[in-house]
C-alpha cells in the first residue's frame, strides 16, 4: 500500500495493523549523535496510549517501545532506526458483527472498494492505533529539535462548543505541567473541568463529540519552508490532515483572517531590545511566504466526533442490502485528549525534516 512514508530528509515509514502482532516505524535520515532518551520517548507514548482515564477507550496497551537498530551507546548512528510496539490487548471478537457490514463514517466501505479486501478487526491499517508509531518517531524528532532550542507544545483548546481562553505560558515545561494536571489535557484548569464533565456525559449517552487541539512552536529559526509546493504551513497541514479523524487545519488567523482588512491583518515588523526582528502581531502564525519568520508558529487542528457510537445505526452490507449495526467494543467518546501528543509528533516530524532541508539552501 502506498502512502505509508512521510518526510524527505527526515523520513519515516510506519507499519502494522490495529489487531496484528505489532506496529512500528522505520526512521531514515536522522543525523548521528542525537542523544536517545528512551524514557522521554516512552513518556510521549504514555500520553497517547489507551486506557488512561474514564474519558478514553478502555483498551489496555502498555505501548512499550523497543528500539531495534540505529543507535549505539545511547546515541543515533546515522543509520535507519527501527522501533516496534507490540499489540497486547486485541479483542478481535468485538468486531465479529462488522464482517459483512460497513460502519457509518469509517473507512470500511472505501477500503473494501479500493482494495477488494479489508481487515474488519478495528479497521486494520486505517485504525488510529497506527498513530502510536508516529508518536515514537515524533519523540525522536523532538529530541533532535531540542538540540536547536525548538520547542513544541499543544493542548485541547475546545471540546464541542466549549472553548478555552487563550493560554499564555512562556515556559514550555510549565505549559506541559499545567496541561497534564487534568485528564482532558487543557491548559486552562477551569475550562478543563467543564470539558471533562461534558465528555463524561456524552460517554454515558453512548455518543461521541469532537474538539480542537491548538499547537505552538517556539524558537523556530527564520527560513524553514520550501517554496513553492513545500511551504511550511502546507506540509504542516498535510501532516495534521493525515491524522485519523482530523477534519480541519488553520494557522495564524485562520478562517477569521478572511473577515479582516489588510490594514488590520498585516504584521508590522520591528526590532526588539536585543536587535532581533519580530512583528507586533502574529496573524501570519509565524509563517510568511511559506517560510518561518522567527515568530511563534501557531495552528489549530479540528477533530470530528469518533465514528463508533453505542447506538444501533442503519447501514448496508457488502452486497448493498440494508442492514443495521450495533456499536460495540472500546472506543473514545472524544479523541482530542489522546490526540495532543500525535499533533506534537507530526509537527516535530515536519520541523525536523525542514530543519535538515534548510541546511542545503545556501553555501
Amino acid at each position: 500500500m502506498a502512502g505509508n512514508s512521510f518526510g524527505q530528509l527526515f523520513r519515516i515509514t510506519t507499519f502494522g495493523e490495529s489487531h496484528g502482532e505489532a506496529i512500528g516505524v522505520i526512521i531514515d535520515g536522522c543525523p548521528a549523535g542525537v542523544d536517545v532518551d528512551l524514557d522521554y520517548i516512552q513518556s510521549e507514548l504514555d500520553k497517547r496510549k489507551p486506557g488512561q482515564s474514564k474519558i478514553t477507550t478502555q483498551r489496555k496497551e502498555s505501548d512499550t517501545v523497543k528500539i531495534l537498530s540505529g543507535t549505539f551507546e545511547g546515541k543515533t548512528t546515522g543509520t535507519p532506526i527501527a522501533m516496534i510496539i507490540p499489540n497486547e490487548d486485541q479483542r478481535s471478537k468485538d468486531y465479529s458483527h462488522n464482517v459483512d457490514v460497513f460502519r457509518p463514517s469509517h473507512a470500511d466501505y472505501t477500503y473494501a472498494t479500493k482494495y477488494g479486501i479489508r481487515d474488519h478487526r478495528g479497521g486494520g491499517r486505517s485504525s488510529a492505533r497506527e498513530t502510536a508509531a508516529r508518536v515514537a518517531a515524533g519523540a525522536l524528532a523532538k529530541l533532535l529539535l531540542k538540540t536547536q532550542g525548538i520547542e513544541i507544545v499543544a493542548h485541547v483548546s475546545s471540546v464541542g462548543k466549549i472553548d478555552a481562553p487563550n493560554v499564555f505560558i512562556d515556559n514550555a515545561d510549565d505549559f506541559i505541567a499545567q496541561r497534564e494536571q487534568n485528564i482532558v489535557r487543557c491548559a486552562d484548569p477551569a475550562t478543563a473541568e467543564e470539558m471533562i464533565a461534558f465528555i463524561d456525559g456524552v460517554r454515558k449517552d453512548g455518543d461521541t463529540v469532537g474538539g480542537k487541539v491548538s499547537c505552538y512552536i517556539k524558537n523556530c529559526p527564520v527560513g524553514l519552508g520550501e517554496p513553492v509546493f513545500d511551504k511550511l504551513h502546507a506540509d504542516l497541514g498535510k501532516a495534521m490532515l493525515s491524522i485519523n479523524a482530523v477534519h480541519g487545519f488553520e494557522f495564524g488567523s485562520g478562517f477569521s483572517g478572511s473577515e479582516m482588512r489588510g490594514s488590520e491583518h498585516n504584521d508590522i515588523f520591528q526590532k526588539d531590545a536585543s536587535g532581533k526582528v519580530t512583528t507586533r502581531t502574529n496573524f501570519s502564525g509565524g509563517i510568511q511566504g511559506g517560510i518561518s519568520n522567527g515568530m511563534p508558529i501557531e495552528f489549530k487542528v479540528a477533530f470530528k466526533p469518533v465514528a463508533t457510537i453505542m447506538h444501533n445505526q442503519q447501514t448496508i452490507d457488502g452486497e448493498g442490502n440494508a442492514a443495521e449495526i450495533s456499536g460495540k467494543g472500546r472506543h473514545d467518546p472524544c479523541v482530542v485528549p489522546r490526540a495532543v501528543p500525535i499533533v506534537e509528533a507530526m509537527a516535530a516530524l515536519v520541523l525536523a525534516d525542514h530543519l535538515l532541508r534548510d541546511r542545503t539552501s545556501k553555501l
